[in-house]
């Protein structure tokens, strides 16, 4: 009786969501696939930590393209930054009976159990950009490796190996925390690199968040010339306290992850953000729908997905003439070249 109380309860705020839940059409058959596309009604959850910020925004675009063109239907859950919501949602979408859930970031120790029981109803999962350490799961991720390697190597081109340096950072995030292997591999190699400070923040607007303690540190570190930013959220927010400051001609910042609106900034006038490493976040979102279609119809695309990353310079853009980020992967193929990752010939590549 306990378990039906509680299941019903869970309907319940299941429904009270729904509101913030986004719904594709009717899911239909998709001819020549593999059960059970083949006859439709495949249903996909995205159980997503944080959707605030052009990244995560492109990348959700990514979802609901590649989901249509599946002929699935998709679920939508924003925990909104709130790890314990996070995992209810996952009970939520299982309860619900959905074929298959996508996981966008949050905290492993929170979402294992809500895991371990989608995974026993037989669900499929696939998590990005969050390390859940679990065999049955696909860890679909932008190679953070990669990414801060290519950032911090342009930094050093750019700025020689002595310099002070701030670091805006959050600890507890598979994406934070691999690129900061790379800085801190940076910082022992280069021992002329100083850290100054360390910063960051989540609280919406991010941006904002982050400005307001970037703008404290340059007043309490005059010397900083290199900012790594590795979220473009908190580039823009590192940016905005430069500009503020007049220090756009002696900072640098160098950042990870792109969209239309980060092109923008990059190109402004004497603009400081001067590099950023980035995957397509809509490539990464499409690229998720496709592992778990995949693991959906009995085929394996692997345990861990990479996306690679490319590196984009403000004099890239400028060069190129780049208006937004379809114009960059025209005008910058390596970005765009990922669509072979996490494919079979009856999955349509969405447009």
């Amino acid at each position: 009786m306990h378990g039906s109380i509680k299941q019903f309860a869970r309907h319940c705020l299941t429904g009270a969501l729904l509101s913030a839940l986004a719904l594709n059409a009717q899911a239909k058959a998709l001819p020549g696939a593999p059960a059970p596309f083949d006859k439709g009604q495949v249903q996909i959850a995205l159980v997503g930590y944080l959707f605030s910020g052009d990244f995560p925004e492109a990348y959700l675009r990514g979802v609901e393209k590649q989901t249509e063109a599946l002929g699935a239907n998709l679920r939508v859950f924003d925990a909104r930054q709130q790890a314990a919501s996070q995992g209810e949602m996952i009970d939520q979408a299982a309860d619900l009976g959905v074929d298959g859930i996508i996981v966008q970031l949050g905290l492993a120790e929170t979402l294992k159990g809500p895991i371990d029981r989608a995974l026993a109803k037989g669900i499929k999962v696939v998590a990005f950009d969050v390390d859940l350490n679990t065999p049955q799961v696909t860890q679909v991720e932008q190679d953070h490796h990669a990414l801060a390697r290519l950032a911090l190597d342009q930094a050093v081109k750019d700025n020689g190996t002595r310099f002070d340096a701030g670091y805006v950072y959050i600890s507890d995030f598979t994406p934070m925390e691999r690129r900061d292997e790379i800085w801190s591999q940076v910082k022992k190699s280069n021992p002329g690199i100083i850290e100054k400070a360390r910063f960051g923040s989540l609280n919406p607007p991010i941006a904002n968040s982050v400005a307001d303690q970037a703008s404290a540190v340059l007043r309490a570190n005059p010397g900083i010339s290199v900012i790594f930013a590795p979220f473009d959220e908190f580039a823009k927010g590192a940016k905005i306290a430069v500009d503020e400051a007049g220090l756009s001609s002696k900072v640098k910042i160098y950042s990870a992850d792109i969209s239309t609106a980060d092109i923008q900034i990059m190109k402004e006038p004497d603009s400081a953000w001067a590099a950023t490493a980035a995957v397509n976040p809509q490539v990464a979102g499409a690229i998720s729908v496709r592992s778990l279609a995949l693991l959906i119809a009995g085929e394996n695309p692997g345990h861990k997905v990479l996306v690679p990353p490319t590196l984009i310079t403000r004099q890239q853009l400028l060069d190129l003439d780049v208006k937004n980020v379809r114009d960059l992967g025209q005008k910058l193929p390596s970005f765009g070249d990922t669509a072979n990752v996490a494919r079979a010939p009856w999955i349509p590549v969405a447009n």
